[in-house]
Protein backbone atom coordinates (compact mmCIF):
# COMPACT_ATOMS: atom_id res chain seq x y z
CA UNK A 1 0.00 0.00 0.00
CA UNK A 2 1.16 3.33 -1.01
CA UNK A 3 2.15 6.06 1.73
CA UNK A 4 0.30 9.16 2.22
CA UNK A 5 2.04 12.25 1.49
CA UNK A 6 0.71 15.83 2.21
CA UNK A 7 2.72 19.45 1.76
CA UNK A 8 2.16 21.45 4.59
CA UNK A 9 3.00 24.89 4.17
CA UNK A 10 3.74 26.97 7.65
CA UNK A 11 3.63 30.93 8.18
CA UNK A 12 7.18 30.03 10.90
CA UNK A 13 9.75 27.80 11.44
CA UNK A 14 8.10 25.32 14.44
CA UNK A 15 10.76 24.48 16.38
CA UNK A 16 11.45 25.62 18.77
CA UNK A 17 8.22 25.67 19.41
CA UNK A 18 8.18 28.53 21.89
CA UNK A 19 5.18 30.71 20.87
CA UNK A 20 1.29 29.78 20.52
CA UNK A 21 0.96 29.40 16.84
CA UNK A 22 4.07 27.55 16.37
CA UNK A 23 3.85 25.08 19.47
CA UNK A 24 0.22 24.47 17.37
CA UNK A 25 2.46 23.34 14.01
CA UNK A 26 5.07 21.69 15.36
CA UNK A 27 2.93 19.47 17.57
CA UNK A 28 0.67 18.91 14.73
CA UNK A 29 3.98 17.51 12.79
CA UNK A 30 4.63 14.54 15.11
CA UNK A 31 1.28 12.56 15.58
CA UNK A 32 0.85 13.03 11.86
CA UNK A 33 3.92 11.54 10.84
CA UNK A 34 3.55 8.62 13.18
CA UNK A 35 0.47 7.99 11.19
CA UNK A 36 2.90 7.20 8.35
CA UNK A 37 2.50 10.15 6.69
CA UNK A 38 5.18 11.44 4.26
CA UNK A 39 5.25 15.20 4.89
CA UNK A 40 6.54 17.96 2.50
CA UNK A 41 7.61 20.84 4.84
CA UNK A 42 7.34 24.03 3.51
CA UNK A 43 8.58 26.68 5.59
CA UNK A 44 9.06 30.48 5.69
CA UNK A 45 11.40 31.89 7.93
CA UNK A 46 13.54 35.27 8.41
CA UNK A 47 16.63 33.45 8.92
CA UNK A 48 17.39 29.80 7.13
CA UNK A 49 18.46 27.00 9.65
CA UNK A 50 21.84 25.58 9.02
CA UNK A 51 20.36 22.15 10.29
CA UNK A 52 17.45 21.05 12.17
CA UNK A 53 17.60 17.88 13.42
CA UNK A 54 14.11 17.77 15.55
CA UNK A 55 11.63 18.64 12.52
CA UNK A 56 13.98 16.09 9.80
CA UNK A 57 12.90 13.32 12.71
CA UNK A 58 9.47 13.85 12.02
CA UNK A 59 9.08 15.18 8.24
CA UNK A 60 10.35 13.65 4.92
CA UNK A 61 11.86 16.92 2.69
CA UNK A 62 12.12 20.20 4.07
CA UNK A 63 12.14 23.58 2.26
CA UNK A 64 12.74 26.75 3.37
CA UNK A 65 11.94 30.15 1.82
CA UNK A 66 13.23 33.55 3.30
CA UNK A 67 10.78 36.39 3.69
CA UNK A 68 10.59 39.54 1.42
CA UNK A 69 10.37 42.22 3.96
CA UNK A 70 10.17 44.95 2.07
CA UNK A 71 8.95 48.01 3.40
CA UNK A 72 7.22 49.12 0.15
CA UNK A 73 4.59 45.99 0.86
CA UNK A 74 3.47 48.28 3.47
CA UNK A 75 1.67 50.24 0.88
CA UNK A 76 0.61 46.78 -0.89
CA UNK A 77 -3.24 46.05 -0.75
CA UNK A 78 -2.45 42.48 0.11
CA UNK A 79 -1.29 42.01 3.82
CA UNK A 80 2.43 42.65 4.54
CA UNK A 81 2.19 39.14 6.28
CA UNK A 82 0.95 37.89 3.18
CA UNK A 83 3.04 39.71 0.62
CA UNK A 84 6.20 38.85 2.44
CA UNK A 85 5.67 35.54 1.99
CA UNK A 86 5.82 34.60 -1.38
CA UNK A 87 8.08 32.03 -3.61
CA UNK A 88 7.92 30.90 -6.55
CA UNK A 89 10.22 27.74 -5.38
CA UNK A 90 7.89 27.00 -3.52
CA UNK A 91 4.93 26.62 -6.54
CA UNK A 92 7.59 24.59 -8.27
CA UNK A 93 8.52 22.13 -4.98
CA UNK A 94 4.59 21.68 -4.88
CA UNK A 95 4.41 20.34 -8.59
CA UNK A 96 6.96 17.57 -7.72
CA UNK A 97 4.74 15.76 -5.83
CA UNK A 98 1.14 15.47 -5.87
CA UNK A 99 -0.50 15.69 -2.88
CA UNK A 100 -3.15 17.59 -0.67
CA UNK A 101 -1.85 21.13 0.75
CA UNK A 102 -2.32 22.07 4.49
CA UNK A 103 -2.11 25.75 4.91
CA UNK A 104 -0.90 27.18 8.55
CA UNK A 105 -2.88 29.96 8.72
CA UNK A 106 -3.91 32.47 5.73
CA UNK A 107 -0.49 34.22 5.53
CA UNK A 108 1.36 31.90 3.53
CA UNK A 109 -1.63 31.65 1.15
CA UNK A 110 -0.55 34.10 -0.93
CA UNK A 111 -0.58 31.46 -4.64
CA UNK A 112 -3.88 30.55 -3.34
CA UNK A 113 -4.93 34.36 -3.70
CA UNK A 114 -3.19 34.21 -7.22
CA UNK A 115 -5.15 30.25 -8.06
CA UNK A 116 -2.38 28.77 -8.73
CA UNK A 117 -2.12 24.88 -8.47
CA UNK A 118 -5.68 24.79 -9.25
CA UNK A 119 -5.43 21.02 -9.51
CA UNK A 120 -4.31 20.55 -5.86
CA UNK A 121 -6.87 19.62 -3.22
CA UNK A 122 -5.79 23.11 -0.11
CA UNK A 123 -6.88 22.86 3.20
CA UNK A 124 -6.92 25.92 5.96
CA UNK A 125 -5.98 25.16 9.08
CA UNK A 126 -7.31 28.73 10.45
CA UNK A 127 -5.11 30.05 13.52
CA UNK A 128 -7.35 33.28 14.01
CA UNK A 129 -9.65 35.57 12.44
CA UNK A 130 -6.77 37.77 11.13
CA UNK A 131 -8.44 40.61 11.06
CA UNK A 132 -9.88 40.15 14.53
CA UNK A 133 -6.46 39.18 15.92
CA UNK A 134 -4.71 42.63 14.19
CA UNK A 135 -7.51 44.77 15.45
CA UNK A 136 -7.10 42.98 18.86
CA UNK A 137 -3.43 43.93 18.98
CA UNK A 138 -4.09 47.52 17.82
CA UNK A 139 -6.76 47.95 20.64
CA UNK A 140 -3.47 46.75 23.02
CA UNK A 141 -0.80 48.88 21.73
CA UNK A 142 0.48 51.93 22.83
CA UNK A 143 2.64 52.84 20.04
CA UNK A 144 1.05 55.47 17.53
CA UNK A 145 3.06 54.03 14.51
CA UNK A 146 2.15 50.23 15.27
CA UNK A 147 -1.15 51.13 16.45
CA UNK A 148 -1.18 52.25 12.45
CA UNK A 149 0.27 49.42 11.04
CA UNK A 150 -2.04 46.45 13.05
CA UNK A 151 -5.16 48.79 12.02
CA UNK A 152 -3.58 48.70 8.31
CA UNK A 153 -3.08 45.05 8.28
CA UNK A 154 -6.51 44.22 9.65
CA UNK A 155 -8.25 46.19 6.97
CA UNK A 156 -6.35 44.49 4.30
CA UNK A 157 -6.68 40.66 6.09
CA UNK A 158 -11.06 41.79 6.34
CA UNK A 159 -10.29 42.24 2.22
CA UNK A 160 -8.07 39.11 1.85
CA UNK A 161 -10.16 36.62 3.85
CA UNK A 162 -12.33 36.36 0.76
CA UNK A 163 -9.63 33.86 -0.32
CA UNK A 164 -11.18 31.31 1.76
CA UNK A 165 -13.71 30.38 -0.81
CA UNK A 166 -10.91 28.88 -3.23
CA UNK A 167 -9.49 26.19 -0.08
CA UNK A 168 -11.16 23.10 -0.19
CA UNK A 169 -11.70 22.80 3.68
CA UNK A 170 -11.27 25.06 6.53
CA UNK A 171 -10.21 23.36 10.01
CA UNK A 172 -10.74 25.83 12.98
CA UNK A 173 -9.00 25.94 15.90
CA UNK A 174 -12.23 27.24 17.81
CA UNK A 175 -15.81 26.89 17.38
CA UNK A 176 -16.69 30.58 17.61
CA UNK A 177 -13.78 30.87 14.16
CA UNK A 178 -15.62 27.22 13.19
CA UNK A 179 -18.87 29.09 12.98
CA UNK A 180 -17.86 32.23 11.21
CA UNK A 181 -16.37 30.67 8.56
CA UNK A 182 -19.14 28.07 7.64
CA UNK A 183 -21.69 31.28 8.26
CA UNK A 184 -19.78 33.29 5.38
CA UNK A 185 -18.16 30.30 3.22
CA UNK A 186 -18.93 26.62 4.79
CA UNK A 187 -16.96 23.81 4.42
CA UNK A 188 -15.38 24.40 7.79
CA UNK A 189 -14.59 21.55 11.03
CA UNK A 190 -13.30 22.27 14.05
CA UNK A 191 -10.23 20.34 15.28
CA UNK A 192 -9.12 21.28 18.72
CA UNK A 193 -5.74 22.45 19.29
CA UNK A 194 -2.68 20.62 19.22
CA UNK A 195 -0.50 21.31 22.17
CA UNK A 196 2.32 18.61 22.63
CA UNK A 197 1.21 17.24 26.30
CA UNK A 198 0.13 13.43 27.00
CA UNK A 199 -0.24 13.22 30.49
CA UNK A 200 -2.48 14.97 33.02
CA UNK A 201 0.03 15.54 35.67
CA UNK A 202 -1.75 14.04 39.16
CA UNK A 203 -1.78 16.75 41.43
CA UNK A 204 -3.34 17.41 44.96
CA UNK A 205 -3.44 20.04 47.56
CA UNK A 206 -2.48 23.45 48.11
CA UNK A 207 0.06 25.61 45.32
CA UNK A 208 2.61 27.95 46.32
CA UNK A 209 1.52 30.66 44.55
CA UNK A 210 -0.69 32.40 41.39
CA UNK A 211 1.06 32.80 38.08
CA UNK A 212 1.33 34.82 34.49
CA UNK A 213 3.12 33.48 31.90
CA UNK A 214 3.69 34.71 28.10
CA UNK A 215 5.25 36.90 26.02
CA UNK A 216 5.46 40.52 27.07
CA UNK A 217 6.54 41.45 23.77
CA UNK A 218 3.24 40.93 22.60
CA UNK A 219 0.46 44.04 23.74
CA UNK A 220 -2.05 42.20 24.41
CA UNK A 221 -0.08 40.05 27.14
CA UNK A 222 1.43 43.55 28.31
CA UNK A 223 -1.79 44.74 29.06
CA UNK A 224 -3.06 41.83 30.82
CA UNK A 225 0.20 41.51 33.38
CA UNK A 226 -0.18 45.61 34.03
CA UNK A 227 -3.83 44.54 35.18
CA UNK A 228 -2.74 41.65 37.08
CA UNK A 229 -0.01 44.01 39.21
CA UNK A 230 -2.90 46.27 39.94
CA UNK A 231 -4.97 43.28 40.73
CA UNK A 232 -2.69 42.06 43.18
CA UNK A 233 -1.99 45.42 44.56
CA UNK A 234 -5.30 44.56 46.50
CA UNK A 235 -4.37 41.07 46.82
CA UNK A 236 -1.35 41.48 49.62
CA UNK A 237 -1.09 38.05 50.97
CA UNK A 238 -0.99 35.91 48.35
CA UNK A 239 2.02 36.24 45.43
CA UNK A 240 2.07 36.43 42.00
CA UNK A 241 4.75 35.15 39.72
CA UNK A 242 5.08 36.47 36.19
CA UNK A 243 7.19 33.90 34.13
CA UNK A 244 8.30 35.48 31.10
CA UNK A 245 12.16 35.97 28.79
CA UNK A 246 11.26 39.28 27.20
CA UNK A 247 10.34 42.94 28.89
CA UNK A 248 11.70 42.25 32.18
CA UNK A 249 13.41 45.50 32.95
CA UNK A 250 9.98 47.17 32.23
CA UNK A 251 8.14 44.82 34.56
CA UNK A 252 10.28 45.05 37.37
CA UNK A 253 9.65 49.21 37.25
CA UNK A 254 6.07 48.36 37.14
CA UNK A 255 6.64 45.74 40.07
CA UNK A 256 8.59 48.37 42.19
CA UNK A 257 8.86 47.81 45.75
CA UNK A 258 5.69 45.23 46.02
CA UNK A 259 6.81 42.37 48.12
CA UNK A 260 4.22 39.89 46.76
CA UNK A 261 4.91 40.06 43.16
CA UNK A 262 8.12 38.79 41.47
CA UNK A 263 9.34 38.48 37.90
CA UNK A 264 10.79 34.98 36.86
CA UNK A 265 12.85 34.12 33.95
CA UNK A 266 11.55 31.31 31.99
CA UNK A 267 15.08 29.01 31.88
CA UNK A 268 13.00 26.30 29.51
CA UNK A 269 9.96 24.52 28.72
CA UNK A 270 11.08 21.90 31.87
CA UNK A 271 11.26 25.35 33.93
CA UNK A 272 7.95 26.04 32.85
CA UNK A 273 6.19 22.93 33.54
CA UNK A 274 8.24 23.30 37.07
CA UNK A 275 6.92 26.50 37.67
CA UNK A 276 3.24 25.21 36.56
CA UNK A 277 3.41 22.48 39.29
CA UNK A 278 4.09 24.88 41.87
CA UNK A 279 1.68 27.36 41.21
CA UNK A 280 -2.16 27.37 43.00
CA UNK A 281 -4.26 29.46 40.47
CA UNK A 282 -3.39 30.04 36.62
CA UNK A 283 -4.40 33.63 35.32
CA UNK A 284 -4.87 33.48 31.71
CA UNK A 285 -6.45 36.49 30.31
CA UNK A 286 -6.98 38.53 27.06
CA UNK A 287 -8.49 41.32 25.68
CA UNK A 288 -9.20 40.06 22.27
CA UNK A 289 -11.34 37.15 21.03
CA UNK A 290 -8.78 35.16 18.71
CA UNK A 291 -8.09 31.43 18.34
CA UNK A 292 -7.74 29.45 21.60
CA UNK A 293 -4.67 29.91 24.06
CA UNK A 294 -2.29 27.38 24.33
CA UNK A 295 -1.01 28.17 27.91
CA UNK A 296 -4.36 27.05 28.82
CA UNK A 297 -3.82 23.46 27.88
CA UNK A 298 -0.36 23.87 29.31
CA UNK A 299 -1.99 25.68 32.68
CA UNK A 300 -4.58 22.27 32.45
CA UNK A 301 -1.95 19.64 32.09
CA UNK A 302 0.62 20.93 34.62
CA UNK A 303 -1.09 22.65 37.12
CA UNK A 304 -4.18 23.17 39.23
CA UNK A 305 -6.81 26.14 39.23
CA UNK A 306 -7.34 28.39 36.33
CA UNK A 307 -9.14 31.54 35.91
CA UNK A 308 -9.50 32.70 32.24
CA UNK A 309 -12.00 34.91 30.70
CA UNK A 310 -14.11 34.65 27.89
CA UNK A 311 -11.85 35.28 25.17
CA UNK A 312 -9.81 32.35 26.05
CA UNK A 313 -11.47 29.31 24.79
CA UNK A 314 -14.99 28.35 23.89
CA UNK A 315 -14.26 24.67 23.87
CA UNK A 316 -16.74 23.28 27.10
CA UNK A 317 -14.58 20.01 27.45
CA UNK A 318 -11.79 22.63 28.52
CA UNK A 319 -14.05 25.22 30.24
CA UNK A 320 -15.55 22.76 32.97
CA UNK A 321 -12.57 22.88 34.45
CA UNK A 322 -12.01 26.71 34.49
CA UNK A 323 -13.01 29.49 36.34
CA UNK A 324 -14.47 32.60 34.59
CA UNK A 325 -13.71 36.29 35.73
CA UNK A 326 -14.20 39.25 33.13
CA UNK A 327 -13.35 42.51 35.60
CA UNK A 328 -10.46 43.20 38.02
CA UNK A 329 -13.20 42.58 40.46
CA UNK A 330 -14.00 39.23 39.65
CA UNK A 331 -10.69 38.00 39.39
CA UNK A 332 -10.25 39.53 42.82
CA UNK A 333 -13.48 37.60 43.80
CA UNK A 334 -11.96 34.71 42.49
CA UNK A 335 -8.30 34.58 43.62
CA UNK A 336 -9.69 35.09 47.22
CA UNK A 337 -11.85 31.98 47.11
CA UNK A 338 -9.13 29.71 45.57
CA UNK A 339 -5.89 30.84 46.68
CA UNK A 340 -6.19 27.81 49.83
CA UNK A 341 -8.55 25.84 48.52
CA UNK A 342 -7.10 21.86 48.24
CA UNK A 343 -7.13 20.86 44.28
CA UNK A 344 -8.98 17.63 44.02
CA UNK A 345 -10.03 17.40 40.33
CA UNK A 346 -7.26 15.22 38.78
CA UNK A 347 -8.82 12.34 37.92
CA UNK A 348 -11.70 14.26 36.01
CA UNK A 349 -9.44 16.22 34.42
CA UNK A 350 -7.39 13.44 33.35
CA UNK A 351 -10.25 11.59 31.63
CA UNK A 352 -11.67 14.25 29.72
CA UNK A 353 -8.54 15.93 28.50
CA UNK A 354 -6.78 12.77 27.27
CA UNK A 355 -9.44 11.91 25.23
CA UNK A 356 -10.75 14.70 23.87
CA UNK A 357 -7.45 17.01 23.78
CA UNK A 358 -5.64 14.06 22.75
CA UNK A 359 -3.32 14.73 19.78
CA UNK A 360 -2.75 11.74 18.58
CA UNK A 361 -6.50 10.72 17.89
CA UNK A 362 -7.23 14.38 16.95
CA UNK A 363 -4.34 13.84 13.99
CA UNK A 364 -6.18 10.88 12.99
CA UNK A 365 -9.54 12.69 12.72
CA UNK A 366 -7.36 15.56 11.11
CA UNK A 367 -6.03 12.74 8.56
CA UNK A 368 -9.10 11.61 7.47
CA UNK A 369 -10.05 15.14 6.46
CA UNK A 370 -7.71 15.59 4.97
CA UNK A 371 -7.25 12.70 2.77
CA UNK A 372 -11.03 11.63 2.23
CA UNK A 373 -11.98 13.13 -1.12
CA UNK A 374 -7.97 13.01 -2.68
CA UNK A 375 -7.48 10.47 -5.16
Amino acid sequence: MQKKALHIVSFDNPFPPVYGGIIEVFFKLKPLHELGIDIHFHCFVDVIPKNNPELVKITTTIHYYKNDKNPFYLFSKLPFSVKSRNSNKLVQNIKKIPAPIFFEGLKPTRFVFEKLLPDYQKILRLHNIEHDYFNGIASSETNIFKKWLFRSEALKFTRYESVIRHFDKTIALSKFENNYINGKFGKSVYIPVFHGNTKVLPLEGVGKYAIYHGDLRMSDNLRAVLMLIDVFKKITDFELVIASNSNERFIKSKIGKLANIRYVPIENFAHLKQLLREAQINLIYSFQKSGTKLKLMNALYNSRFCIINDNIMDDENVTQFCEFANSKNEIIDKINALKNRSFMDYEKRRDVLETTMNDALNAEILAKEIFESWN
